[in-house]
């Protein structure tokens, strides 16, 4: 253990799923630790394999921490309804993994559109309340970090503290999206239950889930056998056995389904449920009722407009079947459904319908609820959810660390696990025979030098594995915390290929402090490019991201350039912004808030996809060019597969310190060309 001089005495244990030992959990006493954990488990291995389906031109990677410190959390208050796949609600605490619901995926500008996603984790912790309250009445109680969707992109509750990094937040120029409050469902009465039976049996409903609602209705009111032998067609039911005891059953059903002279709204709620069961639809042209019965008809209007809702009685077609239309798209939608409660579910489907509503979402007011509040949050498949009538975000990358059994809310970026053993297992796996020796690409999925490297000194000894087994190899990172290994770093490039790079994608003074405010000064990572180009360790720079209209202005591009060329960068490169998934939507947000000038730009460069147009990527490439960058190689997917390697060394291979280069290795062009191609 390496950080014992700042250890917290009287540690427990704990078992993680998939390893055998226990893992020692240890706290530390160090500014950057507080309330944080450390769970020193023994892998399995070390090399991890990229998918064959990624874009990356290698194929092995090694990660030896799990768990992120740096994690966001969105919250909101349990009580908050959540609108299900089968188009009901239940309370934001009651949901759990694998329940389906509904959240949206936008492609390209087009509408955002409503989808099916399943629940991936669920977790509560205790943070402060605010409530929002919104135009129409709208209410959600939300953390300050939870995001909702405006007609100006993704916004926080709350502006971030003083000396944060600026975020877009809620004020009163802004509206929510989504289909707008959800109302009360409706009460199960013995009035509602009349009001649905004499829709569902009025209207002949054959939809196995009205049938079977009716039939218990009626069974709590002592008629057996559900609707066998009736049929509600022309507003009367009809006798389909002659025995006494039918035609007793019939006028008993008859009595419960007269029009009421004063129907109640537990009445009307359940007739409109019950009328739509039978003969009612949602679509693209909005929910109707279809019946040829004038009276039927009648009361199906009387009874929308007494809750409000506008509605027009269509034409008679020509089998003399008219309809009554309800307008108000997916917002009216979704209130008839939730307030009258009708059985057949599959009728309320929202699938590919956009996000769009003539709810008044606008921003009324936001108050503090005072003392921490227990809330609620989820991870889904598409990052968001509907909550009370709003789009709503939520953190997708937690649900990793529900695999060791974590909570994927606070645990996820407070219990950091780390991989303890890994330079050993990483020195057994290269022993394998099966190993071919292929290039290994750290830095790929999170930063080897992130400040806790500094505590557990982990790297060291993947270096040294790397440098004994002879195994070709290159690191990414924005830290000049490398540096640190410069010694094994020179052993290594005495027997294979190691290359580095550090990212830079900008030495502005302000644009880094707002972009990347928790890294390394921008200067201080070209003074570790020039040190280790000093020392013979091939390193060069990325200008990664370059976005378009912010930090690809020719003259900023040239001064990062030259500087890098004083260090002596051996590559320069250059990507475009790349908006894969959720940093899509978290990107855009932060153009609508500080660069809405360039929404609509950004908007026509990414319609097709994740990646910059070819047009584009060529005009940023003449950039780089302009400003002094060398041309770029192309790539090999791993350049091992054309470097000789020596199996029967490898095999025989053991600790042992440096060894000197064998004459049959070859060092092809600097490495740095594999790296690039991350970003």
């Amino acid at each position: 253990m390496r950080w014992d001089n700042l250890k917290i005495e009287g540690e427990e244990e704990a078992r993680l799923p998939g390893y055998r030992e226990p893992a020692a959990v240890r706290r530390f006493d160090a500014p950057e630790a507080l309330d944080m954990r450390f769970y020193e488990i023994h892998a399995k291995s070390a090399l991890n394999r990229v998918p064959e389906a990624s874009r990356m031109p290698f194929r092995w990677t090694i990660n030896p921490y799990r768990g992120c410190s740096h994690a966001c959390v969105y919250c909101l208050a349990g009580e908050t309804p959540i609108l299900m796949a089968d188009g009901r609600t239940r309370p934001l605490a009651e949901l759990r993994v694998g329940d389906e619901i509904y959240g949206t995926e936008q492609e390209g500008t087009t509408y955002r559109r409503y989808v099916r996603t399943r629940v991936r984790a669920h977790w509560a912790t205790e943070k402060a309340a605010y409530r929002v309250t919104l135009q129409d009445g709208t209410e959600v109680v939300a953390s300050a970090d939870h995001r909702f969707l405006t007609n100006r992109g993704w916004k926080h509750v709350l502006r971030a503290e003083r000396g944060a990094t600026p975020r877009p937040y809620l004020t009163r120029a802004v509206s929510l999206l989504g289909p707008g409050r959800f109302v009360t469902p409706p009460v199960d009465t013995p009035e509602y239950r009349r009001g649905y039976l004499c829709g569902a049996v009025r209207g002949d409903a054959q939809e196995p889930e009205a049938r079977g609602r009716a039939s218990a209705y009626l069974a709590a009111c002592g008629i057996d056998g559900g609707l066998v032998g009736l049929s509600g067609i022309g507003g009367a039911t009809t006798r389909r056995r002659r025995t006494p005891g039918a035609l007793l059953r019939a006028e008993r059903i008859d009595a419960l389904v007269v029009w009421p002279f004063t129907p109640s709204d537990d009445w009307r709620k359940g007739y409109l449920a019950g009328i739509f069961d039978a003969d009612g639809s949602c679509g693209s042209d909005g929910l109707r009722i279809d019946n040829a019965d004038p009276t039927i008809l009648s009361w199906t209007e009387a009874c929308l407009q007494s809750f409000g809702f506008a509605c027009d009685v269509e034409p008679p077609d020509a089998l003399g079947v008219r309809g009554v239309r309800v307008r108000g798209g997916v917002r009216a939608q979704l209130r008839f459904c939730h307030l009258t409660g009708p059985a057949v579910t599959s009728k309320w489907g929202l699938e590919g319908r956009p996000v769009k509503s003539n709810a008044d979402l606008a921003v009324v007011a936001v108050e503090p609820l005072g003392a921490p509040q227990k809330l609620y949050d989820i991870t889904t498949g598409t990052g968001d959810f509907i909550a009370n009538g709003v789009v709503s975000h939520n953190c997708f990358a937690r649900p990793t660390h529900t695999y060791l059994e974590f909570d994927a809310g606070r645990d996820f970026e407070r219990e950091i696990v780390v991989k303890v053993n890994v330079p050993e297992v990483l020195r057994a796996e290269l022993r394998r025979p099966s190993w071919q020796g292929e290039h290994i690409a750290m830095g790929t999925n999170t930063d080897p030098y992130q400040w806790v490297e500094g505590r557990y000194r982990l790297m060291p000894g993947i270096w040294e594995a790397l440098r004994d087994f002879r195994n070709p190899c290159s690191v990414l990172t924005k830290s000049p915390l490398v540096l640190r290994d410069l010694p094994l770093l020179k052993e290594i490039a005495e027997v294979t290929d190691v290359s580095a790079n550090l990212s830079v994608p900008t030495i502005d003074e302000q644009a880094w402090r707002a972009t990347e405010p928790h890294t390394p000064h921008p200067r201080a990572r070209l003074e570790a490019v020039a040190e280790l180009n000093r020392n013979g360790i091939p390193t060069g720079i990325l200008v990664a991201p370059l976005m378009p209209g912010i930090n690809d202005d020719p003259r900023q591009v040239e001064e990062i350039i030259q500087t890098a060329i004083d260090a002596g960068a051996t590559s320069i490169g250059g990507i475009g912004l790349h908006l894969r998934g959720e940093v899509r939507g978290v990107f855009m947000e932060w153009l609508r808030a500080y660069r809405p000038d360039l929404v609509s730009r950004y908007e026509e460069l990414y319609a097709r996809g994740a990646y910059l147009q070819q047009p584009e990527r060529d005009r940023i490439a003449r950039v780089l060019r302009n400003a002094g960058a060398p041309r770029a190689r192309p790539f090999r997917r791993d350049p091992a597969d054309e470097r000789p390697f020596d199996r029967a060394f490898r095999r025989a291979m053991g600790p042992r310190g440096r060894i000197e280069r064998d004459v049959g290795l070859r060092r092809l062009g600097p490495p740095d060309a594999v790296q690039e191609s991350l970003f």
